[in-house]
Formats: structure tokens, sequence, C-alpha cells
């Protein structure tokens, strides 16, 4: 799989093949159905991509023509840092590509962005049901020991 592996950004044509890959990440995590995200905040977040204002970007993994994982970080600022800190938010690969070493190459993309950037660091969150997606985790990254809260306004 790696040899025809491309990991690039993500370019404006490329909608209609990202699309699957965005609405299969969000059955993953129980957006779909009546829970689905709205067609709005898909156009929203694919517009943040190719907005200069915007500290999100996305990268795709590519092999034959057809895109086969997605990534979605943005850099932001913090209290303990001057650079800015880099958060990988979302990372999807698709059902036939898995354990391929998909994942870890558009996660090393992410870390390539964030070098370039004078992040210091790159985190992300998954859930803890995520079991084989931290099999990859806990081999390119260290466990922070953080326990994440949240409430919805």
């Amino acid at each position: 799989m790696t040899e025809d592996l491309s990991i690039r950004p993500v370019v404006r044509n490329d909608y209609e093949r990202w699309l699957p890959l965005w609405e299969g990440y969000n059955a993953f995590y129980g957006r779909a159905g009546e829970a689905a995200l709205t067609p709005d905040i898909t156009l929203m977040t694919w517009s943040r991509f190719f907005d200069a204002y915007e500290p999100m970007y996305a990268l795709v993994a590519e092999s034959k023509g057809r895109l086969i994982g997605l990534t979605h970080y943005l850099f932001h600022r913090s209290t303990i840092s001057i650079q800015p800190n880099c958060y990988l938010q979302d990372l999807f690969i698709n059902e036939a590509a898995r354990g391929k070493g998909v994942g870890q190459a558009l996660i090393n993309g992410v870390f390539e962005a964030a070098r370039r950037a004078g992040s210091p660091r790159v985190y992300w969150l998954t859930h803890e049901s995520n079991v084989k997606a931290m099999r990859l985790y806990d081999q390119v990254a260290v466990k922070s020991g953080f326990v994440m809260y949240k409430m919805v306004i």
C-alpha cells in the first residue's frame, strides 16, 4: 500500500472524493442518521480548509487515484507556549485501507506540518473504545494522562 501512497493537502476539486471519507468518519463516531451533522456544517468545515484566515487544514491519503484517508488539524495558541500548538482533530481511513500504514503516514504528515509551523507539539483525542487506533497511537506518541471533560451548552 505505502509504495503508491501520497499524502497531500486537499484541493478544492477533492470535495466529492473527500465527502464519503468525512461521512464515514462521522458515522464511526455516531454522527449519522438523525445525529448526522447538518450539510451547512460540512460545507463550512470544507470552506475553512481554503480560508487564509482560518488555522484549519486537511491532508488526504491518495492511492491509485482514490482518496482513502483524511486528517484535519488546526493550530491554536496556548497559555504555556509562545508557538502555536497543533491539534489533530480528525483522522479516518476507509475500511479496506486500514492496517496498511495509511494512518501513520497521515499522522506523520501532520507532524511535518507542525514542524514547519514551529509548533512544539501535536496532540489529539480518541474515544476509549477505539482500541485499534490506539495501538497505532501508542507507537507514535505518548499518552498524556489527561482526562477530557465536556459540557454541551
